[in-house]
């Protein structure tokens, strides 16, 4: 079989050395790629948006299965493309994908569906989004309402830095059209975690369950960013708030796209902040979190392009998961998650991939003269297995340790806050 990646960072890159294990996989291609995912797959020199030349090239190279990595692939419409030439594609459709591509969106869906979440209002003016803010207070959570990369969210603890924000998205453009109309909330007070199902229509199946870490320094300070690290399982998500999760969240998420007509393929991510109250979503993404899909992935035991396949067709499938905790330590460059340093030369991976239990999967990173070097702003994703959380965090931070680029920074505390749950 032939089998297309689209997209070319961490998630992308754990998703070819996952499906690449199948027996079932003949040749993987992935778009446009990095220094890692080139070592197993073939790249292909489409912009990951470009969804109509991509269809071109799938149709004409005969790929038999596609699976879409970030979302603004998504919310193009790559989806449509694809399925208007019978091409096999795992991914939502543009319009369900609006779920993700529009938080003003997807908050007034939660309100139709009785899904738990923040109170907000929502603002295209942005005089009457800073009387909102004043009328409110701090803390508060401004968000752009279209994609922006992990960037787009902004937790403010002042009242001033809401309303600078405001400022920032909607009259100086800093996200460009993404920030023009904003959603802004109250902020909740609680432990963030990431739950994510495949769905199909009806039907969904849970993956491995995993916490973020969104905030750039330790203790979730410093500003959001794409994700500083990961870990999975996670205590955070018990049993009990499981059940609550499917009930309240997802079925109620899948029987109200049902209800408004728009059918769901593909991978759906709850980002939720479990309160005193119980699970409440923060966001809705279309698609495999990223850091989340790295540690998520290497505890899936089975062949997970048979798995996604039989998926795709209606087929009952399970997941096997590996009993071991994985845990993924961004690398990050100096200046992420605004200005990006790049074109630096990165040192040590090698040394890093030999240590007990670890394994790689490259982000930003490029190829100049047969060497690695930077070129984008979550650089690399150090990750490891361990019997104990304790001992994957140790394996991941050893083989951090070996490596090296210039301005390189990172979290040192991914994974901490699951060890109260485990004392």
């Amino acid at each position: 079989m032939k089998v297309l990646i689209v997209g070319n960072g961490g998630r992308e890159h754990a998703l070819v050395w996952k499906i690449a294990q199948s027996p079932f996989v003949s040749r993987i291609y992935c778009t446009r790629g990095n220094a890692g995912i080139n070592r197993v797959a073939e790249a292909v020199d489409i912009d990951p948006t470009d969804v109509e030349r991509l269809a071109r090239f799938a149709e004409e190279e005969g790929i038999d299965f596609t699976v879409v990595g970030p979302e603004a692939p998504l919310v193009k419409g790559v989806v449509d493309a694809f399925e208007k030439r019978g091409l096999m594609i795992f991914g939502p459709s543009r319009e369900a994908s609006r779920l993700e591509g529009s938080k003003a969106f997807a908050k007034r869906f939660m309100e139709r569906h009785n899904i738990p979440t923040a109170e907000y209002a929502t603002f295209e003016d942005p005089e009457e989004a800073k009387e909102y803010v004043k009328s409110k207070g701090a803390p508060i959570v401004v968000k752009a309402d279209g994609l922006a990369a992990g960037k787009g969210s902004v937790v403010c603890t002042t009242q001033e830095e809401a309303l600078r924000t405001v400022d920032r998205f909607m009259r100086e453009g800093v996200l460009g059209e993404s920030g023009k109309r904003v959603v802004i909330e109250e902020f909740l007070e609680g432990e963030e975690a990431s739950y994510i199902v495949m769905v199909n229509g009806d039907t969904y199946v849970p993956l491995p369950t995993s916490q973020d870490h969104k905030r750039l320094l330790d203790g979730d300070r410093g500003p959001n960013t794409g994700g500083m690290g990961a870990y999975s399982p996670t205590p955070v998500i018990d049993e009990i708030t499981e059940r609550r999760i499917k009930k309240e969240i997802v079925e109620r998420t899948l029987k109200g796209l049902k209800e408004e007509g728009i059918y769901f393929r593909g991978f759906l991510y709850v980002g939720l902040m479990i309160t005193e109250e119980g699970p409440k979503v923060l966001e809705f993404n279309v698609r495999l979190g990223d850091p989340e899909a790295q540690p998520i992935l290497m505890r899936i035991k089975n062949d997970f392009l048979k798995v996604l396949m039989d998926f795709y067709e209606g087929k009952r499938v399970y997941i096997e998961e590996d009993e071991r905790w994985a845990l993924d330590v961004v690398l990050a460059s100096k200046g992420y998650p605004e200005k990006p340093e790049k074109g630096f030369e990165i040192h040590g991976i090698e040394e890093a991939e030999s240590e007990e239990g670890v394994v790689i999967f490259h982000a930003g990173t490029a190829l100049r003269n047969s060497k690695v070097i930077t070129s984008g702003g979550r650089v690399l994703n150090v990750c490891a297995y361990g019997r104990t959380l304790k001992e994957a965090k140790e394996r991941a931070y050893r083989a951090v340790s070996k490596i090296h680029f210039e301005g390189m920074r990172f979290r040192k505390d991914i994974g901490d806050k699951a060890f109260r749950y485990l004392s």
